[in-house]
């Protein structure tokens, strides 16, 4: 197919641009439907039901247009009621200065019908401040009845003559019928909590308090409270500090009464489990010398935890619990050809398990296993048109920076053909507090079908490699970043791998960001620069968090570092390569204004400089045609600046 369409760009632009056929999917409490969300050729998604059998054609229950409104977080409240996120973004305030991120929670019937509001009802009395968040669920529960307990922030009233107003502050926890839209208070509203964490069968066990200033503009520290089983007393559990010491907790076994943090070992996260039985406790569950746990696994309605993921080359997760660690050796063995295979959902008892299966080369596919029958049956591609494609393997490289460092990085080069002397490109990610993983990636898929040989740097800076490797982060410490990036380009040539005169970087957010100062550490390395939604003033990064209660925890990761330096749009006259640029309106990440600075600058520098707007995107450009019209611009900007044929 891609061999095909490769002699007409837009045809393979279409194909790699298009978003995942299936996303966020679940299994039915009794394990017998499965939900998930459908893209349409748009920004738009659906809300697609389907026995887990295949035996018969999915449903379209509900749908969003995509701009800006979005489904998201879709699940089963019980076999019949499904719960779902609604994101929008309120543009009311001035065009591309006051955007402001809404959630709200929606219950409808599997068939779509009945469909009602789960956040804070309304009274006759005024609301003393905004929320622009209904909630989120954290216990799940069994699935029987339809009832969930649901965080919520609990908006004050005004006192006007009545007793009926509310004077609950804060997050709490009520328990919600999903249907009757009753609600009881579970845990009572708190102006400083931030978070809950439940066990999985209906009981509140640990709560976190921000600290914060008059105003309400948060601070760093983090406060964590636990309780014993039949106690409502909360009693100290731990403080996680602005650099993440002390134990952070992030779920709670509430059959093995203990709570499963994360904490610095060796300057590594590692895994730890923590009695609530009033001792504390404390035990390794699970470290690594060289990188940190990243993630955990969690399986069933309970979202127990069995497992870990890790930065690796390849397959990256380790299982602890020894019924899923023989069940995913012998799933390995059954699907010989996927290295990735994840435990994504679950009935209510654990019998049937939707799985995921997917490599470098291949995007993926999804599978229901009944482990009592042990019938393994595949149901849905994610990205069906790449079916029989011929992709790009990724394979895990090291080079040495200038200082001689080893950097660890991902090297994708097209399938076929030459080896050396290829057009190339460096692709650092964004972030910065994020790291590449080997697998399928469709931008990388995309150039490499081009033609082009792709280098992902982990540059330092990086989070996954530990707390020496991040550093202070990749802004604090961009010279060592920046730096990681721009030796990632001349490995390529060294090695042979590169045409010196073909050599280009493309970057989304802070991966933008370092393509763009790229040229600002050396701007005869890269003769052509693409970055989608970046980071291009660090000063108005800064103020993009004015508005809000973490402007403090924003701007302190930031620092007091010489912006002048540091930003990009300061050093337009350096710039010598050619510059394209994408970004979205409605961008909360990183301001469309920082863009079309940057844009204005470098044309008033006499540089050669395009920005393309896209009204109505998000950060993450969440639509299948505007991504294909970005991968059809950038590889023309890229064929044409290296001089290279369509």
């Amino acid at each position: 197919m891609v061999a095909q369409a490769s002699a007409a760009g837009p045809d393979i632009a279409a194909i790699f641009g298009a978003r995942e056929a299936v996303r966020t999917p679940a299994l039915s409490p009794d394990g017998s439907r499965i939900l998930y969300l459908a893209a349409d050729a748009a920004a738009g998604e659906s809300l697609m039901v389907a026995p887990s059998d295949g035996s018969a054609p999915p449903k379209a229950i509900a749908s969003a247009s995509g701009i800006p409104t979005q489904l998201q977080d879709c699940d089963w409240a019980d076999d019949h009621r499904i719960v779902c996120t609604i994101y929008d973004i309120d543009t009311s305030g001035t065009a591309d200065v006051t955007l402001l991120g809404v959630r709200r929670l929606i219950a409808l019937d599997d068939d779509g019908r009945h469909q009602a509001s789960l956040g804070q009802r309304q009274s006759i009395a005024a609301r003393l401040r905004m929320s622009n968040d209904d909630g989120i669920v954290i216990d799940w529960r069994e699935g029987k009845d339809g009832k969930l307990l649901i965080e919520r922030d609990h908006v004050p009233e005004q006192q006007l003559g009545t007793h009926l107003a509310s004077s609950d502050n804060g997050y709490g926890v009520d328990l919600v019928d999903t249907r009757s839209l009753a609600a009881s208070k579970v845990e009572q509203a708190d102006p400083t909590a931030s978070s809950f964490l439940s066990d999985g069968m209906g009981v509140v066990r640990m709560k976190s308090n921000r600290e914060s200033n008059g105003l309400g503009i948060l601070r760093p520290n983090e406060h964590w409270a636990y309780r014993i089983l039949g106690d409502r007393t909360w009693r100290p559990f731990s403080t996680v500090t602005e650099n993440d010491q002390g134990l952070r907790p992030i779920s709670v076994d509430g059959r093995a009464n203990v709570a499963y943090c994360l904490m610095k070992k060796d300057g590594r996260d590692a895994l730890y489990r923590v009695s609530l039985d009033g001792s504390m406790k404390t035990d390794p569950v699970y470290a690594d010398p060289h990188v940190d746990v990243e993630d955990t696994i969690r399986v069933g309605r309970e979202a127990r935890l069995i497992g870990v993921k890790i930065t690796a080359d390849t397959a990256n997760a380790t299982y602890f619990d020894s019924d899923y660690a023989a069940l995913s050796k012998a799933l390995s063995k059954a699907l010989p050809h996927f290295p990735i295979v994840n435990f994504v959902s679950a009935s209510a008892d654990e019998s049937k398990l939707l799985l995921f299966a997917g490599s470098d080369i291949d995007p993926g596919r999804y599978y229901v296993f009944d482990r009592q029958t042990k019938h393994l049956n595949e149901l849905m591609l994610t990205r069906p048109r790449l079916e029989h494609a011929a992709l790009s393997t990724m394979k895990s490289v090291s080079y040495t920076a200038a200082d001689g460092t080893a950097i660890p990085a991902f090297l994708s080069l097209p399938p076929g053909g030459p080896t050396k002397g290829r057009p190339a490109i460096v692709m650092p990610h964004g972030g910065p507090a994020s790291h590449d993983d080997w697998g399928f990636d469709w931008l990388v898929q995309f150039y490499t079908a081009r033609g082009f040989a792709v280098l992902q740097p982990e540059y330092r800076g990086s989070t996954g490699y530990g707390d020496a490797w991040q550093m202070q982060n990749g802004f604090k410490s961009w010279r060592v970043a920046i730096g990681d990036v721009v030796d990632a380009g001349r490995w390529l040539v060294a090695q042979g791998i590169a045409d010196p005169q073909k050599l280009a970087i493309v970057g989304w957010s802070y991966g933008g960001y370092a393509a763009l100062e790229s040229q600002v550490l050396d701007p005869k390395l890269f003769k052509a620069v693409v970055a989608i939604a970046p980071v291009t003033d660090l000063d108005a990064l800064k103020a993009e968090s004015s508005r809000f209660t973490n402007d403090a925890l924003a701007r302190n990761y930031i620092g007091n570092i010489d912006t002048d330096a540091a930003s990009p749009a300061r050093h337009a006259a350096v710039f010598e390569a050619p510059v394209l640029m994408f970004h979205g309106t409605l961008d909360m990440n990183v301001g469309v204004a920082e863009t079309r600075s940057m844009n204005d600058r470098l044309r008033a520098a006499g540089k050669q400089s395009q920005a393309i707007i896209y009204p109505g995107l998000d950060h993450q450009l969440p639509s299948s045609e505007i991504r294909a019209d970005m991968l059809r611009r950038s590889d023309a900007f890229l064929r044409a600046s290296l001089h290279l044929a369509n």
